[in-house]
């Protein structure tokens, strides 16, 4: 069966939970980048993407930090949006559907750069980077998970004390 499509207000709390989720990816890839040695660089690959972007349209990327602050941000929101998936569909599995989303965007952050022209993925560059990149992204998906469950948990409204009434 065919569901509808969801209402616009669904659609807007959705992407609190999604921004949750995106903001935690982003928390662990930047204290990562700080302490490893050998960390994901998913913001490198974020960078290229920008920058090839204004480049297709006729504009002059940001250089330095400016780059890298624009990137931050851009990969805040289209995470986001992203993991706000998560809190689209039935409230009942919402931490399957955030582990799928997540291992599906760390599998496709590993293995779609260079096929999009990004280069030699900074996510490839050993295979434990590769696994923390995957495993990341379902942390992200997972967190996103988490705030959809507060957030059913705290609109749903308490059960009557006393005896059930079916």
């Amino acid at each position: 069966m065919i569901e509808p499509p969801a209402p616009p207000r669904i659609v807007f709390r959705a992407l609190g939970p999604g921004l949750f989720g995106a903001a935690a990816l982003t928390l662990v890839h930047e204290s990562a980048r700080r302490v490893l040695k050998h960390p994901p660089r998913m913001d490198v690959l974020g960078m290229r993407s920008l920058e090839k972007g204004i480049r297709f349209f006729g504009g002059v990327p940001a250089k330095g930090r400016q780059l890298h602050r624009q990137t931050l941000v851009g990969d805040i929101v289209s995470n986001g949006l992203f993991f706000s998936l998560v809190a689209l569909g039935r409230p009942k599995r919402p931490y399957l559907r955030g582990a799928m989303l997540g291992l599906l965007a760390g599998v496709g952050a590993v293995v779609l750069p260079p096929k999009l022209g990004l280069g030699r993925a900074p996510s490839q560059a050993r295979p434990s980077t590769a696994l923390l990149t995957v495993a990341w992204y379902t942390l992200g998906g997972l967190a996103a998970a988490r705030a959809t469950r507060k957030l059913v948990t705290r609109r749903q409204p308490a059960l009557p004390l006393g005896r059930p009434l079916h």
